[in-house]
């Protein structure tokens, strides 16, 4: 896939890197002749220098060939302004770094494919880690009715020693939740657990839920925040 990235911002960079690491094909525009640099010569991918609302600097950067946008410029205006352009290219899929919650009614009125309010994902993070501290990390799905949820387990919490199967089997699991993923240890692989995968301590898994379910599942396997490592979640840059 072929992006192209308006803004190389900590945000812009990142996911250019990330992009890359991914196999796509990735070009970047900013302003800034020295953020254009670091991204050729330390990320490796395509940088013009310029404004990304400027057709010409667009075109040079193969506007007419991208599969993809990403609006991550440093302000909402010059987003909404490269949403308007990359749709008149006939560009489909486009994704804005939101700042100011008040542009999302007119990102929604450009049609951007995903609008993304850096701000919003940091609050929500840092009230989980007030509200769960036990949770690892949480997403949100259908407006907040479902949740998935990463939960490290302690070498004496509940869930250890037992398969998926008797944990699910217990009737003071959850009803309606399910253990969908399984991490063995810290940067392995996921897994898609069956019934007979025996939860380890010091490993991690995935726990679909209902938002009202989520501290039952947290009391019921056991885990306490006072026996996990601190965790960090990094954010780009707001």
């Amino acid at each position: 896939m072929y992006v192209v990235i308006g803004g190389a911002g900590m945000m812009g960079l990142s996911l250019a890197q990330q992009l890359l690491k991914l196999g796509h094909t990735v070009a970047i525009i900013d302003i800034d002749p020295l953020a254009c640099r670091f991204a050729r010569e330390k990320i490796g991918v395509m940088a013009f220098e310029g404004s990304a609302v400027s057709t010409a600097i667009l075109l040079e950067a193969g506007i007419r060939q991208a599969d993809a946008v990403v609006a991550a410029l440093r302000n909402d205006a010059l987003n909404l302004a490269l949403i308007t352009l990359a749709r008149s290219y006939g560009i489909s899929h486009i994704v804005v770094r939101m700042r100011d919650r008040e542009f999302l009614e007119a990102y929604r009125l450009a049609q951007a494919s995903h609008i993304i309010s850096t701000v919003d994902l940091a609050v929500a993070t840092m009230a989980n880690a007030i509200e769960y501290p036990e949770v690892e990390s949480m997403m949100h799905f259908e407006q907040g009715q479902v949740e998935v949820l990463k939960l490290p387990l302690p070498e004496d919490c509940y869930a250890t020693g037992r398969t998926v199967a008797q944990i699910a089997q217990d009737p003071r699991f959850p009803t309606g939740s399910l253990i969908i993923g399984y991490q063995r240890y810290p940067h392995a692989n996921l897994e898609i657990p069956n019934g007979n995968t025996v939860l380890e301590p010091g490993s991690t898994i995935l726990v679909v839920t209902r938002p009202e379910l989520v501290h039952p599942m947290i009391d019921f396997l056991g885990i306490e925040a006072s026996r996990l490592p601190t965790l960090e979640v990094s954010h780009p840059n707001l």
